[in-house]
């Protein structure tokens, strides 16, 4: 990914992605905002106890990174599912559309946002349809599979065809630092049929879970 630092906040993009037909993408860190300790500096969450002009000042700064009107920008509350929201045309301001992990959209000037934490961003773009979606997808959404529900989304919304669709996989936590209990090693098995190559033991026996191979290998 491409680090981008000269416009504002700092954030990554995807390199092999053409900035074509309009469409631009932005992975964003916490660097280059306004809010104050402990939440420096770029928080963007609504609910975590910000100065919410911090907050809307941070909107700002990350819509204008990217040539982006502050308006176009439309969220979910999300849950740690796999529930994606179609936006079929431009929706009306609110502070979020639904409780969901996905959002797909055709609508021209429309941006989709979300928010990460140490979960994996999964960003989807049809350059064909002109289609773009985004998820959301901490082990709970990967093992219900809430990139491939974003990716059925767009196939079933607007015609998309699978073949078509480039997919990014975000920064998140790495395989070598997200320790995992039991019941996770055993919700990976049960949604991928095998930890194969999805859950690394250390040497003390502990469990260890590759969120970026398991949104790879999600179907």
């Amino acid at each position: 990914m491409q680090r981008i630092s000269d416009r504002g906040p700092v954030y990554y993009r995807f390199e092999s992605w053409p900035e074509r037909n309009g469409c631009v993408h932005g992975v964003f860190t916490r660097l280059g905002g306004v809010s104050e300790s402990p939440w420096a500096s770029l928080n963007v969450g609504r609910t975590v106890g910000d100065d919410p002009a911090a907050v809307a000042h941070n909107k700002r700064l990350m819509a204008q990174a990217l040539d982006l009107p502050p308006e176009s920008a439309c969220t979910v509350w999300q849950v740690h599912s796999a529930d994606t929201v179609v936006i079929t045309e431009p929706p009306e301001p609110q502070e979020w559309l639904a409780r969901a992990d996905g959002l797909v959209t055709n609508c021209p000037g429309v941006a989709l946002e979300m928010r990460f934490a140490d979960c994996t961003p999964i960003l989807l773009y049809d350059p064909v349809r002109r289609v773009i979606g985004l998820a959301h997808a901490g082990w709970r959404g990967t093992v219900a599979g809430a990139g491939p529900s974003a990716v059925r989304a767009m196939v079933e919304a607007f015609g998309c065809r699978p073949a078509d669709i480039l997919a990014g996989i975000g920064p998140s936590i790495g395989p070598g630092r997200y320790q995992v209990g039991n019941e996770v090693v055993d919700a990976v098995h049960r949604s991928f049929g095998s930890t194969d190559g999805l859950v690394h033991r250390a040497g003390d026996g502990s469990a260890y879970l590759d969120l970026w191979a398991a949104n790879r290998q999600a179907q």
